[in-house]
């Protein structure tokens, strides 16, 4: 199987102001100068963790969904990042995974963040989401969801394999919790033998909470292979090499020993 190019798209944020977001996303993303396969932005990139989606959330595929779907197919790259949508009268904080054919997945935050109020103002999703690609399964997940680890953890099986190979969480995680961002990462990867990509945001939004970013991408053995720093604005593209993650879980099969589970609501 083949190896991912990934960029990461580490920034401040306008706050409340979509339009102003996609232009400057827009503009990051032209910068980058090499074919790469997944591009991925911060959690609600459009206005930031805003507490107000009466206001600001968008119509599910309406402007930022059209957005993401002409310029992953312009750039031929799969676009990921999430918004506040407004889907059958009822807002959720929704990552929508957009491919170049068109083609999209989308993932409704499960775990929402009721220390913000963010249980008051959107509807919890129900659903845990894989996506393949190139021969590569993802686990979506939105932030908060980093603590669960139970709807994080991977499942293997001789017959099937493994449930996904790499986990993509987007954020808006605040600095002072930058510490167990950081330590959850990389513990996520160690315990489900899986790429772990973890997109922040950098600088203060409109509640005067402070972001400092931190984003990485950690491989299987922990290690983080990224180079961007706390509170950098930065793109930063990184090779993922599938054969080193191949080797490891067929060298060190922890998995065979993993605990049988079922999710139950």
């Amino acid at each position: 199987m083949q190896d991912l190019k990934v960029s990461i798209i580490q920034t401040k944020l306008h706050w409340e102001n979509p339009e102003a977001n996609r232009k400057m996303f827009e503009k990051k993303i032209s910068l980058i100068n090499e074919p790469v396969d997944l591009v991925i932005l911060p959690e609600v990139f459009t206005t930031g963790f805003t507490m107000d989606p009466a206001d600001y959330a968008e119509p599910y595929k309406e402007d930022t969904f059209r957005w993401m779907k002409q310029l992953a197919a312009e750039k031929n790259f799969v676009l990921v990042g999430s918004m506040p949508t407004l889907d059958n009268g009822r807002f959720y904080n929704r990552l929508v995974w957009m491919q170049p054919n068109g083609n999209h997945y989308k993932y409704d935050k499960k775990h929402l963040f009721k220390f913000a109020g963010e249980t008051k103002k959107y509807t919890p999703g129900k659903e845990r989401v894989v996506v393949e690609y190139k021969g590569w399964k993802f686990l979506l997940l939105i932030c908060y969801d980093l603590r669960f680890p139970v709807w994080c953890k991977n499942i293997y099986s001789p017959e099937t394999g493994f449930d996904y190979d790499c986990i993509i969480n987007i954020a808006n995680w605040p600095a002072p919790r930058s510490h167990p961002w950081n330590v959850l990462l990389m513990a996520r990867a160690i315990e489900n033998q899986a790429y772990v990509i973890g997109v922040n945001r950098t600088g203060k939004d409109g509640n005067n909470v402070e972001y400092s970013g931190n984003s990485a991408i950690i491989n299987p053995l922990g290690i983080n292979l990224s180079d961007i720093k706390a509170n950098e604005e930065k793109t930063e593209t990184i090779n993922m090499p599938r054969e080193k993650l191949d080797n490891f879980r067929e060298k060190f099969k922890v998995a065979d020993d993993w605990d049988k589970f079922k999710l139950i609501e």
